[in-house]
């Protein structure tokens, strides 16, 4: 038993976790990074030729920006984008990550001998929020994780049978790798041999004649096959010198050159220093930041009783910082695979862990309820400018926030239930963010289809604020020929008019923009800003929340007619 963390909870906890990692799988708002609209853009312009490869994109610089098959994925899950929507690029990381969880749970309940301490490994890494950001859009990340816990993983489960393989694991594991280094990239073979090499020495009680006689060979077997597997996309790809070009050498060898001042003042000062590598990969536990500090403490003042497998995860761990501290881009994302080590060790301390990390992790949740509470109750039933639209909530949505409030009460009040509660929490926050943005998923927050009927093939100017960002206007423009600005410019209404014979332009909530004569409002809705200044932020938190959070953005078309423009260099590419 895992104190007051039941089977029965244990199977409740795994409903709310589904519907969490499927609710709101295809929003527009989802946590996420900027690059899933350059991989849309890529599975689209792919697509569109018919052949698997080469890639194709539109997009200075970026086309081989990563391996081929998280592409073929996009092209297999939209069926050659006949069938284009977040939902259907999203789904296999929803899976991915949901086999990457099973098969923790597996490794886990096995050395443990313990159910319950294998569900609470693969919960607690659900609960990560960096595994929520990138485990759910369409990005590399979710089969990276995969195929690169994988042999880890079988180590922990089969133990000595897969130490002492001598052909079918190293096949096993080399295949795997390979599917990571072909989601990837092929950089990611130094850390996962590496660590594997780690395994296996102190599988031989660090006995390194013994290791080399009987264990390098497989180590030499795993690393030739998974960079194979990553040669096939050179194989097969038509273009082999442009692979060789933007990947290998723009994409990874780039990743060394100083970003600021010199390679070694980086290392230790700024934002690409091994001390901010060290915590944003703390950091990928979200709101079970302090839960991890706390563990890592224990295991610290505990480190001579640790078990062989918290020994392992902890060579797993160190390897890959050690690995990804050497490159002058630095980043926590890219320690994203040893967060499920991360995550077994707590589980596995879990009822030895003090509760202060726990406490933290509810007043956290706390703040952030109180927060989209009070800006629920901000929007609730403000009105769309020019339309009969409104800001409304499903009671659903104050079900789930009054439920998620008591729970983290209970959580606080409950001695016994501080750390099973807290879990629970994470993914309730999860959901009720997801749902204090709903309204801009419906009507509110999208063009009507009139609008979208009379645009259809014609050229559109958006706002952009990231490359492909216009890849998300699709979703809200079908069949129109969308073209971008620079973002910063949404709110000049007057100079936009003056350019583009069809605009869309943004102006602040209860601030209808001031058009020509000849002009003409054609399509209208709500949307969401980012990237605000501190005086904007400020300015929110006083109570200013619809001036500057959400804006208003107007289709509109107007006399100006110039050819030219679409020979100028477009923003979004």
């Amino acid at each position: 038993m895992r104190g007051s963390f039941t089977l029965r909870y244990a199977l409740l906890t795994l409903v709310l976790v589904v519907i969490t990692y499927l609710y709101g799988l295809d929003s527009r708002f989802a946590p996420k990074n900027g690059d899933e609209y350059p991989y849309m853009h890529i599975v689209r312009m792919t697509a569109d030729t018919g052949h698997w490869l080469p890639l194709q994109s539109q997009m200075d610089g970026i086309k081989n920006t990563k391996p081929p098959l998280i592409f073929w994925q996009g092209i297999v899950s939209t069926s050659w984008a006949s069938q284009w929507s977040l939902e259907n690029l999203r789904l296999p990381s929803v899976l991915y990550t949901g086999l990457t969880a099973f098969f923790l749970f597996l490794a886990v309940r096995r050395f443990t001998g313990n159910t319950q301490t294998g569900f609470l490994a693969a919960f607690v890494w659900l609960s990560f929020f960096a595994t929520y950001r990138y485990g759910r859009p369409f990005l590399t990340d979710p089969p990276e994780v995969l195929w690169l816990s994988l042999p880890f993983l079988a180590l922990l489960y089969w133990g000595k049978s897969a130490f002492e393989s001598k052909l079918l694991f190293p096949l096993l594991a080399g295949l795997s790798f390979g599917l990571a280094l072909f989601a990837k990239s092929f950089a990611y073979i130094v850390p996962a041999s590496l660590a594997l090499g780690l395994y296996y020495w102190h599988w031989r009680k660090w006995n390194i004649s013994q290791t080399l006689i009987r264990d390098l060979y497989k180590l030499i077997l795993i690393g030739l096959l998974a960079l194979g597997v990553f040669g096939l996309w050179f194989a097969l790809d038509p273009q082999p010198d442009a692979v060789w070009k933007e990947f290998v050498l723009g994409e990874n060898a780039g990743k060394f050159a100083a970003r600021s001042s010199n390679y070694l003042l980086d290392l230790v000062r700024g934002g690409d220093s091994i001390w901010m590598l060290l915590i944003t990969t703390i950091a990928n536990a979200g709101l079970f930041t302090f839960v991890l500090l706390s563990t890592l403490t224990q295991c610290w003042r505990e480190r001579r009783l640790l078990s062989t497998e918290e020994i392992l995860l902890f060579l797993l761990i160190t390897t890959f910082l050690l690995v990804f501290s050497l490159p002058s881009q630095r980043s926590g994302r890219y320690l994203l695979p040893v967060m499920p080590a991360f995550a077994v060790l707590i589980a596995v301390r879990w009822e030895h862990l003090p509760l202060w990390g726990f406490r933290i992790s509810l007043v956290l949740q706390g703040m952030v309820l109180a927060i989209l509470f009070w800006l629920g109750l901000h929007l609730q039933g403000s009105h769309f400018d020019g339309s009969s639209e409104s800001w409304m909530y499903h009671p659903l949505h104050w079900l789930l926030m009054g439920t998620s409030f008591i729970i983290v009460l209970l959580g606080l009040i409950k001695r016994g239930h501080c750390k099973t509660l807290a879990l629970i929490g994470c993914f309730l926050i999860y959901c009720a963010l997801t749902s204090s943005l709903s309204p801009l998923e419906g009507h509110l927050g999208r063009f009507s289809a009139a609008t979208i009927a009379q645009v259809n093939g014609k050229d559109v100017w958006i706002p952009c604020d990231y490359r492909a960002k216009d890849e998300e206007y699709r979703l809200l423009l079908p069949g129109a020929q969308l073209h971008g600005y620079l973002a910063k410019e949404a709110g000049d209404v007057e100079g936009l008019i003056k350019t583009y014979p069809l605009v869309a332009v943004q102006s602040p909530l209860g601030v209808a923009p001031s058009i020509c004569s000849s002009c003409q409002i054609i399509g209208q809705r709500m949307e969401m800003r980012a990237r605000h200044s501190d005086e904007e932020i400020k300015a929110m938190l006083l109570g200013k929340v619809g001036e500057h959070l959400f804006v208003n953005e107007y289709l509109i078309a107007t006399p100006v007619s110039n050819t030219e423009l679409l020979n100028v260099k477009d923003v979004c590419r």
